[in-house]
């Protein structure tokens, strides 16, 4: 096993990164990876290229020990939109219950796919400013709902759902869970969704063009793989005739990935499997309870919940609409990334945010305080 203190020397970003919400950095070990792989690549020694297609099923693996999925049940992706993409295009009828502000990537893929298929209606789900909840879930729920979508960590609120909760509220519906903004920090029951789809240039630190999609026993026999390509059959399907898609996750695949995007997305997954996603979330979680102490400190109001239970790596501050321009030049000239929005600015913090950062977010919290 590695410690948390361990995990968290493996991050490269220099001090005032607060924005893994956006994109994570990339780890020391996914660049020493991505290294290694870019030499076999170049290089073309005999047998070497051949030998990178093991990054799949390595890859696979990694995902299964992070989530509980089975390998065979899971399909790298190149992002988190292409799985959502594979999920709600591929469902046969009813409606797709969602709520209208969830991050586009899922609410593109339902209306897209009711635009397309015809053979679904999204239909939208009123929340509690955002965050989607079992309760309202219940009320909302009719006959005619055949799957839910849900943000594992709402990009907005930095709410973090739950599924557990929600698994039992809606039955055997199908469960489709965009878990980008939580996924390997956020310690959840993966399992009780039938469809898992994540990026890994987050969180998890892998960088941009690596995914996977997730299926559970039911999304395998429920939903149509409609983008299958020759890369989604059974193995040994002959080129000279356009084969069936595979029965499982492999459907769900169009063509080769790229090789060095799996090394990547593994090498980062078997860093978070070494440590602990718990151990990470208990790490995240004591670095949000500074900036929140730090907010109050300087009486900057928080949007986002305080309930450990409710929350992942996600804090959103909302200062009154005259003093947000002041936020975040306050945060821009001492050298914090933040993602500055139309009525607020998200801080995301991670298990490797050092107690530089913190001091740097003081002094914008103090000049802040100054200016308004």
């Amino acid at each position: 096993m590695t410690t948390i203190d361990e995990f968290a020397a493996g991050f490269r970003e220099e001090p005032g990164y607060l924005d893994y919400g956006k994109v994570g950095p990339i780890s020391a070990s996914v660049l020493a990876e991505a290294i290694g792989q870019y030499e076999i690549l170049a290089k073309g020694r005999f047998g070497s290229i051949d030998g990178m297609t093991r990054e799949g099923e390595r890859a696979r693996e990694a995902v299964s020990a992070v989530t509980g999925f089975d390998a065979d049940r899971i399909v790298f992706q190149p992002n988190a939109s292409s799985g959502l993409m594979h999920a709600l295009f591929g469902i046969t009828g009813g409606e797709v219950l969602l709520s209208a502000a969830e991050f586009p990537s899922v609410t593109y893929a339902a209306v897209r796919a009711a635009q397309a298929m015809h053979v679904i209606t999204p239909a939208w789900l009123e929340t509690d400013h955002g965050r989607v909840t079992p309760g309202q879930l219940r009320e909302q729920l009719t006959p005619n709902t055949s799957a839910v979508a849900v943000s594992l960590v709402d990009s907005r609120t930095g709410y973090l759902a739950d599924i557990d909760g929600i698994r039992q509220v809606i039955g055997d519906r199908l469960l489709i869970v965009d878990a980008i903004q939580g996924f390997g920090v956020a310690d959840v029951p993966y399992e009780v969704a039938d469809v898992v789809a994540s990026g890994g240039q987050k969180w998890t630190r892998a960088g941009w063009g690596t995914g996977f999609l997730a299926l559970s026993e039911r999304a395998v026999e429920h939903l149509t793989p409609v983008f299958s390509g020759w890369t989604g059959t059974d193995a040994g399907a002959s080129w000279d005739e356009v084969a069936d898609p595979a029965n499982g996750a492999r459907a769900f695949s169009v063509s080769n990935p790229d090789r060095v995007a799996e090394a990547r997305f593994a090498a980062a997954l078997e860093e978070i499997a070494a440590v602990g996603v718990a151990a990470i979330s208990d790490a995240i979680s004591d670095r949000v309870e500074q900036v929140l102490e730090l907010a109050d400190e300087y009486a900057i109001p928080v949007a986002s919940s305080r309930n450990a239970d409710e929350r992942a790596g996600i804090v959103v501050l909302e200062p009154r609409p005259e003093q947000l321009t002041v936020l975040s030049a306050s945060l821009f000239n001492h050298g914090v990334s933040a993602s500055a929005r139309a009525t607020n600015v998200r801080l995301s913090v991670h298990a490797g945010t050092t107690d530089e950062t913190l001091g740097m977010l003081r002094g914008a919290f103090t000049s802040y305080a100054s200016a308004s």
